[in-house]
């Protein structure tokens, strides 16, 4: 038969228990404490990733608002050398024009050679409205020389249709005073015209030789693919 136990194997037991129970305690701290740590370090690693990707993304945004900022700025100066350039080059070209604009109030002076560009003129326009009855306007002090000029103009057209061609000249309305020469002729009561002043002439020049004009200055255009 067992006896029971006196107070001090009682307090050796009890002693037993706690150390027992703190073992199982501090056991079980460090198990939670590890697996905490492993946690930690997991979500850790993870808020790094993310952050590292979210870091790496915005600096390639940025890099590539730079190279956009960059290209822009490159295309407003390349732009902006082009249109200076153009208009240079137009300058030039209007200054060319003006020139041959002046050039023309020295056409008139040489009478005989002057003769016979209005007489090519009115026959050009003779070719154009092909009708037997044309008004002319001319300037007032070409009134004279142009009757002359007409004289042939109208020979040479009989010479080659066989046809004889009637030409009124204007003897109330003529070019205006700042005129620098030539003539218009007209048929059908005004309704079709031939604009065969010297102006007019150059304008049409302008039309028809630019691109020619263009490329003896400038040379082709850097752009230029395709030559016909």
């Amino acid at each position: 038969m067992s006896r029971p136990l006196n107070d001090q194997e009682v307090l050796n037991e009890m002693n037993k228990m706690v150390a027992f129970i703190k073992q199982e305690a501090q056991e079980k701290a460090r198990e939670i404490k590890v697996k905490a740590d492993e946690e930690f370090n997991i979500e850790k690693a993870k808020l790094i990733r993310q952050e590292s990707i979210n870091i790496d993304t915005a600096f390639d945004r940025k890099v590539k608002q730079a190279d956009v900022q960059r290209r822009i700025a490159q295309s407003n100066v390349i732009n902006k050398s082009r249109l200076q350039l153009l208009a240079t080059r137009q300058q030039l070209l209007n200054d060319l024009f003006s020139e041959a604009t002046e050039h023309l109030k020295s056409v008139a002076k040489d009478k005989d050679s002057y003769q016979v560009l209005l007489k090519d003129l009115i026959l050009q326009g003779l070719y154009q409205l092909m009708d037997k009855k044309v008004h002319l306007i001319c300037r007032q002090e070409d009134v004279s020389i142009v009757e002359t000029a007409l004289k042939n103009a109208q020979q040479e057209y009989k010479n080659a249709f066989n046809t004889a061609v009637e030409i009124t000249i204007d003897r109330e309305e003529f070019l205006p005073k700042d005129s620098n020469g030539g003539v218009i002729l007209s048929s059908l009561e005004g309704r079709v015209k031939c604009h065969n002043t010297l102006e007019s002439r150059l304008e049409l020049l302008k039309d028809q030789m630019l691109p020619d004009i263009r490329y003896m200055l400038f040379g082709h255009s850097p752009s230029r693919k395709f030559f016909n």
